[in-house]
């Protein structure tokens, strides 16, 4: 421990120990967490216990409110706060107000943002340490995500951590991440935190988290999304409030802190840092998705736990007091960039990128690490690698943390999705995007389509899905009957990203990528070796090309040439028996400008 933690800690016991009384009737309101000297962090009932009573002492500045229910039946609680008895979102906008969300406990074993908020509330509401930190701002603040994985406490949980001495589960009681859910929404508490989206559309996202990984001298490291993946009115606010403000003052509070680091090799630090590859199933992935800045927090997991609550604590009330001086910024960041998202689908040469690749070009970074050794390990047959935090050492690396824009589209001006496939009209009604349904059948509605062939799908699964690796697409004209119900998707809405991610084929986390439309790749109906066999040889009869290109193909592919099953398929899938059947046509079909008119008319 370095000498400045060691004087943070006894500074943070004597905080514990003298914390003085305040609110009504002299209630102590030390928290659950400094009352142990941050030994242990309280369960949920005392979370709750000490959140009812801050609403009880300070009524115009705290609500607690439940939005939402874990598969396991406890109640997810949301808290509102604010300078005023500003608790609505109507009153938020009314008053020209920014709403930050604040979440802690998306994985539970990583709780200090909840223990940093019951402190930096009672500061604000009731000691009046910040008294004005919330004047021209709402905070509405989870102090459990994973409520569930939260109660399925244990000193086993997390082996990489230094305390709690019980913590939280990583997934929640259905086993699945909640940090890789946003985008596909399984989870009923992901279902319930859309809502709460939607109803509040917060400006800014605060996410708190505790690393794995190496070790180093930083409390706490932080990540942004990339510049690419964000209005450019958002990435300016975001560089300006974050990099350029409050990581300086941050600092002068006796922390330290970096940008993520994700090591290209986790046995050799100085090989450098790249992109951990963020995208729309993470928080901050999905916030931008929204046009949203977002800010994860990742305290360091080999400090003390007293040190990483107070590296939130001290953070969040830089962020907020930054914000509170200049709500302005932040809401004209944000209706800057739903403008222009809306204003896009006038665009006819918009671009929207669905992936993106590292920058090749690096910059170079130094790194305030420790000393190490690297071993041949007889155990694993590779490199183990030991830290010594007694001797700090700064390293020069190369920063490849910079993504450039990869597999671009044009947008359409709509989708449209037949009526029969219900999971997806489910799913865009989760993420709150704007359709019109049909009233009535439409027949002789030119589209476009994609029709997909070769795919293939991952041999494990993941997060309680099959994904879809790879499969080939090309682009077709069509002309359709969309029955009664079927929907159409306006691509001049704010939430249009979202709607793309879900809906383009290729976009990393598709529904088709997460495995959700699989039926379109398997054939119904199908033929007797006997009968394709006669098949087979009409065919070929009929055209020479066809039966050269089965020759070639056999002279090619051993395996094909081995498979009888292989060979009759071949003529079947080239047969209208098999094409009538539509195997690989995507069902979601992009409408562009004029196609769009021409369906407003019948």
């Amino acid at each position: 421990m370095t000498k400045r933690h060691v004087l943070l800690s006894v500074l943070l016991g004597v905080f514990a120990m003298s914390t003085h009384a305040a609110g009504p009737h002299d209630t102590d309101w030390t928290t659950p967490a400094e009352s142990a000297h941050f030994r242990t962090t309280p369960s949920y009932a005392q979370t709750l216990a000490y959140l009812q009573q801050l609403q009880q002492a300070a009524p115009g500045k705290i609500k607690l409110e439940t939005f939402g229910v874990t598969p396991e039946g406890r109640p997810m609680t949301v808290v509102i706060a604010s300078g005023d008895g500003t608790f609505t979102p109507e009153a938020a906008r009314a008053a020209h107000k920014p709403v930050i969300l604040l979440q802690a406990g998306i994985h539970p074993g990583e709780i200090e943002g909840k223990d940093a908020g019951l402190m930096l509330l009672r500061d604000i509401a009731v000691t009046k340490k910040y008294p004005h930190l919330l004047d021209h701002v709402v905070l509405v603040y989870i102090p459990v995500f994973s409520v569930d994985g939260h109660e399925h406490s244990s000193p086993y949980n997390r082996i990489n951590q230094n305390g709690p001495e019980s913590m939280g589960f990583r997934g929640q009681s259905q086993y699945l991440n909640l940090n890789r859910d946003y985008i596909k929404a399984d989870a009923p508490e992901m279902l319930a935190w859309l809502k709460l989206w939607q109803t509040w559309l917060p400006d800014f996202l605060v996410d708190v988290h505790t690393t794995d990984g190496a070790d180093y001298q930083y409390d706490l490291t932080w990540y942004t999304e990339d510049p690419h993946k964000l209005d450019p009115a958002v990435a300016a606010w975001q560089h300006k409030t974050i990099v350029d403000q409050a990581m300086p003052a941050y600092e002068k509070h006796g922390h330290l802190a970096s940008i993520y680091l994700e090591f290209k090799d986790g046995r050799d630090p100085r090989k450098g840092i790249e992109n951990f590859g963020s995208g729309p199933r993470f928080s901050t992935g999905y916030a931008a998705l929204q046009n949203r800045p977002a800010l994860l927090l990742e305290t360091h997991m080999l400090k003390s736990y007293a040190v990483r609550v107070y590296a939130i604590y001290d953070l969040l009330h830089v962020l907020l007091d930054d914000i509170n001086r200049d709500p302005a910024a932040l809401l004209a960041a944000t209706s800057k960039a739903d403008a222009d998202t809306i204003a896009r689908a006038q665009d006819a040469n918009a671009q929207v990128p669905l992936t993106f690749k590292p920058d090749p070009t690096s910059t170079p970074f130094e790194l305030k690490g420790y000393a190490f050794t690297q071993t041949p390990s007889d155990i694993s047959n590779d490199t183990w690698i030991q830290y010594d935090p007694t001797k700090p050492q700064t390293y020069r690396i190369d920063n490849w943390n910079g993504l450039l824009p990869d597999l671009s589209i044009d947008p359409p001006a709509a989708y449209v999705v037949p009526a029969q496939w219900k999971t997806i009209i489910d799913k865009l009604d989760a993420h709150g995007i704007a359709y019109m349904r049909i009233g009535h059948p439409m027949k002789e509605v030119d589209a476009q389509a994609y029709q997909l062939d070769q795919p293939h799908w991952a041999s494990e699964p993941f997060e309680g899905h099959l994904m879809l690796r790879s499969f080939t697409l090309r682009t077709v004209p069509t002309e359709v009957t969309l029955p009664a119900g079927s929907i159409v998707v306006p691509m001049n809405q704010r939430a249009a990203n979202v709607a793309m991610q879900l809906l383009e084929p290729q976009a990393p986390d598709s529904l088709l990528h997460w495995g959700y439309l699989n039926a379109i790749f398997e054939a119904k109906e199908y033929g007797e070796p006997r009968v394709l066999e006669k098949l087979a040889r009409d065919m070929m009869a009929k055209d020479p090309k066809l039966k050269a290109e089965f020759d070639q193909k056999l002279h090619d592919d051993p395996a094909f040439a081995a498979s009888s099953r292989a060979r009759l398929e071949f003529f079947f899938e080239r047969s209208p028996w098999y094409s009538v059947q539509a195997v690989g046509a995507y069902p979601v079909l992009r409408l562009n400008a004029a196609q769009l008119a021409i369906l407003g008319t019948k």
